[in-house]
């Protein structure tokens, strides 16, 4: 603690003693409010989980492995797993809301771990567990959306075997199509490896986890139709290293 300076007048020692001025900042120390260092990371992050799904062969998508790394990291907690135990995964994520444990269930895939997303997610819409988030890496079919995510962004290549995600009458959340193949680096192999999109879906996580304000898309409301996004400003900046 840095000494008072405002005050230059004499302070006469003698009349203190060494017990009482200790007595005093112990008083002084317990009057300040108690905040843990840790509060961000542990408590928000109890009732949360995300199921990472890997594509073919469990070798393509170690990327999400690296997500799952960093998200533990900040106390999430995570299930790592191959994209054809997205029905069982369903019923343990129902299981686990329904008890009480988990209220809040995200979903990320990549590759095929993407284009059973929307199974998983319609499948959970019929068990009665809502999905809060879910993302999906270049799905390699083109798929339809049903039942209700609070948001669904599907990151995918134009270029390569990418595909965007069409929604149905059926499908109760904002949904977004984000095209990345102006990212530099940017392939179906690499998309999940790749920084730039591992920050952009772990800043999707953390804010439905820490509930930070999440912006909807082009100010369309959870029911319009699909928002089509651009990111070649984005790709821009991280090519020139602003």
């Amino acid at each position: 603690m840095k000494p008072y300076i405002g005050y230059t007048g004499r302070i006469y020692f003698h009349r203190l003693s060494l017990r009482g001025i200790q007595a005093s900042l112990v008083a002084l120390l317990l009057c300040l409010p108690f905040v843990p260092c840790n509060a961000k990371a542990t408590a928000p992050a109890m009732d949360a989980r995300v199921y990472l799904l890997r594509g073919l062969m469990n070798v393509f998508s170690l990327g999400l492995d690296e997500i799952g790394t960093k998200l533990q990291a900040q106390g999430i907690p995570i299930t790592v797993a191959n994209f054809v135990s997205w029905s069982s995964l369903a019923e343990e994520a129902a299981a686990e809301y329904k008890s009480g444990r988990v209220r809040t269930i995200i979903l990320v895939g990549h590759s095929a771990g993407a284009t059973v997303l929307p199974d998983m997610v319609a499948r959970l819409s019929q068990l009665g567990v809502p999905v809060k988030l879910a993302i999906g890496l270049d799905s390699t079919f083109r798929t339809k959306l049903a039942g209700h995510a609070d948001r669904y962004i599907n990151f995918y290549i134009a270029s390569g075997v990418g595909e965007p995600v069409a929604r149905t009458k059926d499908f109760r959340g904002a949904l977004e199509n984000i095209d990345v193949q102006s990212i530099p680096g940017v392939g179906h192999i690499s998309i999940d490896k790749n920084q730039l999109i591992q920050q952009k879906v772990i800043s999707a996580i953390d804010a439905v986890v820490f509930s930070r304000h999440i912006s909807p898309p082009h100010k369309s409301s959870p029911q319009t139709s699909t928002a089509e996004h651009n990111v070649n400003a984005t790709a821009a900046a991280a090519s020139t290293g602003n």
